[in-house]
């Protein structure tokens, strides 16, 4: 397994990318600089650095996010909601992204609940049409955590017109991060999230209704999935308030945890 990160040196504003070379915490690790692109043709140099002495980037730099809606089997049942006969979507914004360690801020002019949500994040890697549920691993590059903040009080604010795109999309409002890992045991993810040090969300990546491969392949039907292109596979029970000024962290095993914080203001 690979893990992979962006990032600038510091007083730098060239954005780079490398590969992890240390199986410890995250902000112990060190990172081989890369050269050329990500998803094609990388070179590795012979230039090592610390992990805790850059200025983090999103790992990548999605033209395109998805979020799904109703794909955790778990939360469905205790919502009462029902089963979904094919992927349900929604899209966010390249402004709401936000890296690891990033500060989430509330938009001056909503004044509502700002929730978050803990979810697997499927990367993609190669140019993506009419690909089939068996072949959809040869276009995934990897997996990240997400966390896909929302206002919900904007969704349904409007009756006649669902703002699910509003209500994701703001600034700050998609983290996602700190790197991307390569050839992951999804059988045995659990996603887990923590609110102040308290565990808030738990479920297992085998309790989606779709799986990474089924939605990848839903998805290129009807677009074109591009290299860097983000899916957020859904979330579980456990989504709470996010009270300014805690912190958030998103623990999948087999990837590195995102943490970001609320803004006191």
């Amino acid at each position: 397994m690979s893990k992979w990160i962006r990032f600038r040196r510091q007083n730098s504003q060239l954005n780079e990318f490398g590969r992890l070379v240390d199986e410890v915490d995250f902000e112990e690790q060190r990172v081989k600089v890369c050269v050329g692109d990500l998803f094609d043709n990388n070179e590795s140099t012979d230039e090592i650095l610390k992990v805790k002495d850059l200025n983090l980037l999103t790992p990548c730099w999605p033209g395109k996010m998805f979020g799904l809606w109703k794909n955790v089997g778990s939360a469905i049942e205790s919502q009462g909601l029902t089963i979904p006969e094919e992927p349900l979507f929604f899209l966010k914004t390249n402004n709401c992204y936000l890296p690891h360690l990033g500060e989430v801020r509330r938009p001056a002019n909503y004044e509502g609940k700002v929730i978050f949500e803990g979810e697997l994040g499927v990367v993609i890697g190669k140019v993506c049409k009419h690909v089939s549920e068996e072949s959809a691993d040869d276009y995934i590059f990897g997996y990240t955590n997400v966390n896909d903040t929302t206002a919900p009080e904007l969704i349904r604010k409007d009756p006649t017109f669902p703002q699910w795109c509003r209500a994701k999309s703001m600034d700050t409002f998609g983290a996602f991060g700190p790197s991307i890992s390569t050839k992951v045991d999804l059988n045995q993810m659990q996603v887990k999230t923590f609110n102040r040090g308290r565990m808030r969300q738990d479920y297992a990546v085998s309790d989606f209704i779709f799986s990474p491969q089924q939605i990848v392949s839903f998805l290129s039907q009807e677009m074109t999935l591009f290299p860097g292109d983000l899916i957020a596979c859904g979330t579980g029970d456990g989504i709470l308030l996010w009270k300014p000024g805690t912190t958030v962290e998103v623990r999948i095993n087999g990837l590195d945890p995102l943490t970001n914080v609320m803004a006191s203001n």
